[in-house]
């Protein structure tokens, strides 16, 4: 299949490229490289350095490639900017994603697997969170998400010749198992990464941000799913794919570790007694995040490899003590 990766340059997205190579399929790279790394794109894979918000320039990727499905992850995804930068974040996320749809349509692509998030349910009143509960976000980065899930089923319901999947996920983790590709951000704010930073001696110390949660450490409880089970569960979606299809569904391992626990594995998992320290809580931190994932079970057969949070970070360390500086400052 011809399939275009959007945001294929970051993260997640580069996994995608890869696992979607290694399947045999043909891939196209659009990334504004504003936060992608071209080293991290596939050699296989071609890349196009375009904006989203270039309608006319995607439009004439998906034709010239002759794209079958959009695997849409390019997003800036940072809650914290997002509440000082709204504009931003709907700038970027939904008005792009919008001439993304626009560019499909002109294109006659009708096939799409949104990469959403778990922020578009806000702070859920019980767990483990369900597709079905209500979608209340409290930050425009989740707002600017579940505008794109929208628009995906408006265009659904007026075209019953397209069909889309959106996964929304929660904490995703870990690097490429055989290390070729791994996790870059800057500045980095996700726990593995920062507790390996600690470990390598590039932190001095990490924060725990609360420890009087009524969780059974005090400290906070969230779901990591490893980032090839996530493109997993995307490739999946793309190929189960049907004219009118509308679905939603939750990724994630079913259950949660809870930072003093993860602070435990890491330090298991390096040999690295690094600092700790206790700071007060953040604003909007709920006690508890984690997925019930029965749907995409059932429905796709999705089942994560990697539940053992120390095999997850496993993978991620050895990306970092290879590639201490990332990508682009070797």
């Amino acid at each position: 299949m011809n399939v275009l990766v959007t945001g294929g340059a970051g993260y997640i997205g580069s996994h995608a490229v890869k696992a979607l190579i290694e399947a045999g399929h043909r891939v196209t790279v659009v990334d504004n490289l504003d936060r992608g790394h071209k080293r991290a794109v596939h050699e296989k894979a071609t890349l196009e350095p375009v904006d989203l918000r270039q309608t006319g320039e995607l439009t004439t990727v998906l034709q010239r490639d002759a794209i079958e499905c959009v695997m849409h992850f390019a997003a800036l995804a940072y809650v914290g900017e997002s509440v000082d930068h709204p504009l931003r974040y709907y700038d970027n996320n939904a008005t792009g994603s919008l001439s993304l749809l626009r560019a499909m349509h002109a294109a006659g692509v009708r096939r799409m697997v949104f990469s959403s998030t778990c922020a578009t349910y806000g702070i859920p009143e019980q767990m483990p969170i369900v597709e079905t509960m209500p979608q209340q976000p409290i930050n425009p980065y989740g707002w600017s998400k579940l505008f794109v899930e929208r628009m995906l089923a408006d265009v659904a319901a007026a075209d019953p010749g397209f069909g889309f999947t959106a996964l929304r996920y929660f904490n995703v983790a870990g690097c490429a198992a055989d290390g070729t590709i791994g996790e870059d951000h800057d500045p980095e704010t996700h726990l593995i990464p920062v507790m390996l930073e600690a470990a390598l001696g590039k932190r001095d110390v990490i924060t725990i941000f609360g420890e009087d949660y009524p969780t059974p450490d005090g400290t906070c409880i969230r779901d990591y799913i490893h980032v090839e089970d996530l493109v997993e569960a995307h490739i999946l979606a793309m190929n189960a794919l049907h004219d009118g299809d509308a679905r939603f569904y939750n990724l994630g391992i079913g259950r949660g570790y809870s930072v003093r626990e993860m602070i435990e594995a890491a330090k298991a998992v390096t040999g690295v007694d690094f600092k700790v320290e206790i700071g007060p809580r953040r604003p909007g931190d709920p006690p508890e995040l984690y997925a019930n994932a029965d749907r995409i079970r059932q429905d796709l057969g999705f089942t994560p490899r990697y539940t053992d949070i120390r095999h997850i970070i496993e993978t991620a360390w050895n990306w970092f003590k290879a590639h201490p500086k990332g990508y682009e400052k070797e």
